[in-house]
Parts: structure tokens; C-alpha cells; sequence
């Protein structure tokens, strides 16, 4: 089995475990490299719970830094936090180029990230802006010239959370059925979300009765089988048609 790197590009903190979980823990789990990046910690807009417990901006972040954590733990990903703002998350020279750095430190072989559109939630989009802004600086030949460029790892969106409202058409359902219980159990280390751990639930379950009726037989996915959606950005490259 080849080495790969897998990297994930998350706005705030619960986004990489409620949209890429399986994903994450499935390439973890099968031995390839993963690495996670916050680019916020969504203190400011989807950390309700904890501003109605008293907590202060650095506390808020501090909290949810530790769910960050624990939710990479359970699903074997290395965790790197930026700590940009948000709510509003903005595109900066200093977190573009940072972010530009960690392609080429880690060479990622795939790249997973949320889509260009979601009206629900900007930060999103401008992660999204970041993510694929980046790798195509990593490309370039005469940007830090002290570091090598990368190649072109494939992108995939995963699913926003207002899916009809964002342009998403996913084309790759993604079987995540022997990984659904650690998904769970990292979906609950997000105790400030708690609200969404059903939600999320019901999302899996309908992907998952979405692959199965798209699935062929070779396949055998279970009656109660587990999905994640995505979507390609760019096409993909092969020698046969599959």
C-alpha cells in the first residue's frame, strides 16, 4: 500500500468532524498520514453554549482547542490550529502564506475542504478561498524559493450543512461504515455543539441509503451503512473509465 497524506482544511473546529470524520479516520486507520487544520476555533459564532456559561474569549478558545484535540485523537489526525479569527474568518497575506508553508511541509496527496459557496456561513466560503489559493501558490516555482513545490493534489468538497442552498452536487459517496462509531465518538468530544451530534447522525444515514441504491454489487455495503459526500474540483485523471 502506497503512503499518502491526507490534508483537511476546516473553517473552525466541529467542521472537519461533522463533514470529513469517516474520511479522516478511514485513511488514519489504514496507515496514511493525516493532518487537520483549524483555521479558527469558531469562539465567536458557534461557540454558544459556552458564552451562555459565563466563559471569556480566551476561555471559549481554550475550550474548544481541547475539543479540537480530543476529536483528532479519536480519529488519528495531527491537529494544527491557526487560530485565525472568526465570524469574521479573512483572508490575510500572513494566514495564506502560512497556510501555503504546511502544503509544502506535508505534500499532501489529497486535499479536503468545504465549498465555495454557502450563503449560511461565509467563513466557509474564504476557508475554501484559502485551501485552493494555497495549493496553487505551493505550485509555483518562484514563490519561497528556499522550499520545493508541490504537485497537484486532487480537492474534494465535503458537504455544507445547508446542502440545497450551497450548489453542492456531490459526485463520490464515501463508504464510512466500519469507521462510523469512532466518528461518533469524536463527533461527541464536540460537547459546545451537542445540538448537532443527531444531525449529523441523520446526514450519515441518508449518504449512507444514497450509496447503497448507487453502489454495485461488489461493494456489499450493509442495510444500515454509513456515507460522507463530496465533490470533485478538478476532474479526475485515470486510464480507465470506473
Amino acid at each position: 500500500m502506497s503512503q499518502e497524506s491526507l490534508l483537511v482544511i476546516s473553517a473552525h473546529v466541529g467542521d472537519f468532524v461533522w463533514r470529513a470524520g469517516g474520511a479522516i479516520a478511514l485513511y488514519a486507520g489504514r496507515g496514511h498520514s493525516v493532518t487537520v487544520v483549524c483555521l479558527a476555533y469558531g469562539e465567536r459564532g458557534e461557540s454558544a453554549r459556552y458564552w451562555r456559561q459565563g466563559m471569556d474569549l480566551q476561555q471559549v478558545k481554550e475550550a474548544r482547542h481541547a475539543e479540537a484535540e480530543a476529536a483528532a485523537k479519536v480519529l488519528g489526525a495531527d491537529l494544527r490550529a491557526f487560530d485565525a479569527d472568526d465570524y469574521p474568518l479573512l483572508e490575510t497575506p500572513e494566514l495564506l502564506d502560512r497556510l501555503v508553508k504546511l502544503y509544502r511541509e506535508i505534500r499532501p496527496s489529497i486535499v479536503l475542504t468545504h465549498t465555495g459557496s454557502d450563503p449560511w456561513n461565509r467563513d466557509h466560503e474564504t476557508a475554501h478561498s484559502i485551501a485552493t489559493q494555497a495549493r496553487i501558490i505551493a505550485q509555483a516555482a518562484g514563490y519561497d524559493r528556499g522550499t520545493e513545490v508541490i504537485g497537484a493534489p486532487p480537492v474534494f468538497l465535503f458537504e455544507p450543512h445547508q446542502t440545497e442552498y450551497s450548489g453542492f452536487m456531490p459526485d463520490l459517496l464515501l463508504d464510512i461504515t466500519e469507521v462510523w462509531e469512532q466518528k461518533l465518538e469524536a463527533m461527541r468530544c464536540l460537547e459546545g455543539q451537542e445540538h448537532l451530534w443527531d444531525y449529523y447522525t441523520e446526514v450519515a444515514t441518508r449518504r449512507g441509503v444514497q450509496a447503497m441504491r448507487n453502489s454495485g454489487p461488489n461493494l456489499g455495503l450493509v442495510t444500515d451503512a454509513k456515507a460522507e459526500a463530496y465533490q470533485r474540483v478538478f476532474p479526475q485523471v485515470a486510464r480507465e473509465l470506473a
